[in-house]
């Protein structure tokens, strides 16, 4: 306070005169805020809003046309804990992501590891495992459902078997789970690719003069380079694989009779909100994989905080 009172009139109006922005820098900040602003105005309706009206409305039985509401705390909560159909579709979950993430994310990484060497081609084969991407799923799950077909699909003409891959309890989501590495494969091997551009070539010209092979160069230079990239990829796919929904509703009947072992918790919330028309009941099984989410990604964040600083 002493300093403050004690300094010259001029030392003030210094300090006034550099905390003023030029035109230029005026100029940047509204263009700066023009550009971001549709962005955030985006997240805020599509994003933020939904999921804190989500979160209110899993407290209410909710009444028809959205009026009617009748508060009734975690009823809902209990139900949905309660009831072994809300159980046995996050075991379905899980075992769709346990299939979905790791092996999509292993075959992208060795396939953009491949696709980024020089070789005749290279753009081509990388339009052609991208174009999952861009596909339609309706057209998607058509194509596979008839590649599943026990009578006349692809797959048991060529391994001469009558395996029933979608209509069997046991294998239905593992076949469902197939598609899902399919579909994303082109999408991870982008984000791979984006990643070992990063990585400078001095690394495997030095361990190519040591007499390095190209498995090593993998394991001990494009791994470790490479894993911010493979965790930001990890972290996403397990998001995505928990919020599965497209694939099986497309490809899974509702007359299937092993459609019980496949619905996931998207797809419950999806029959109770939209065809039951309980979205009091949708709501909180979006709330409870939503905490799901977030205590897995948590778990995430400190591995990786752990596995950099040992």
């Amino acid at each position: 306070m002493a300093n403050t009172k004690n300094a010259s009139p001029k030392a003030n109006k210094q300090t006034k005169v550099k905390t003023k922005w030029t035109s230029r820098q005026k100029s940047e900040c509204v263009w700066g805020w023009a550009f971001i602003l549709p962005t955030m105005i985006g997240l805020i309706v599509l994003n933020i809003i939904p999921i804190f009206q989500t979160i209110y409305q899993s407290f209410f039985k909710t009444g028809d046309f959205g009026r009617g509401n009748i508060f009734i705390g975690i009823e809902n909560y209990k139900t949905i804990l309660s009831d072994p159909e809300v159980w046995q579709a996050l075991v379905n979950t899980f075992k769709y992501a346990v299939v979905e993430v790791p092996f999509s994310i292993a075959i992208a990484l060795v396939l953009a590891v491949l696709l980024n060497r020089k070789m005749h081609g290279r753009a081509a084969y990388r339009t052609i495992f991208f174009l999952p991407m861009v596909a339609a799923p309706a057209a998607v799950a058509m194509v596979w459902r008839w590649l599943y077909n026990s009578e006349f699909g692809l797959l048991n003409n060529i391994f001469g078997t009558k395996i029933n891959w979608i209509s069997n309890p046991s294998i239905a989501v593992f076949s469902v789970a197939v598609i899902g590495v399919w579909s994303i494969l082109g999408y991870n091997m982008v984000l791979f690719l984006a990643g070992l551009q990063d990585i400078p070539k001095d690394y495997y010209e030095a361990s190519s003069i040591d007499g390095a092979s190209g498995i090593y160069q993998f394991f001990h230079i494009t791994i470790p380079l490479l894993s911010p990239t493979i965790f930001f990829v990890s972290v996403t796919r397990i998001i995505g694989g928990l919020q599965v929904f497209d694939l099986i509703f497309m490809v899974m009947d509702r007359n299937n009779p092993a459609l019980y072992k496949t619905e996931s918790l998207v797809y419950l919330f999806y029959q109770y909100s939209f065809v039951n028309n309980n979205k009091g009941l949708g709501s909180a099984i979006v709330v409870f994989l939503l905490v799901i989410i977030m205590i897995i990604t948590v778990i995430q964040m400190r591995a990786q905080k752990l596995v950099y600083y040992n």
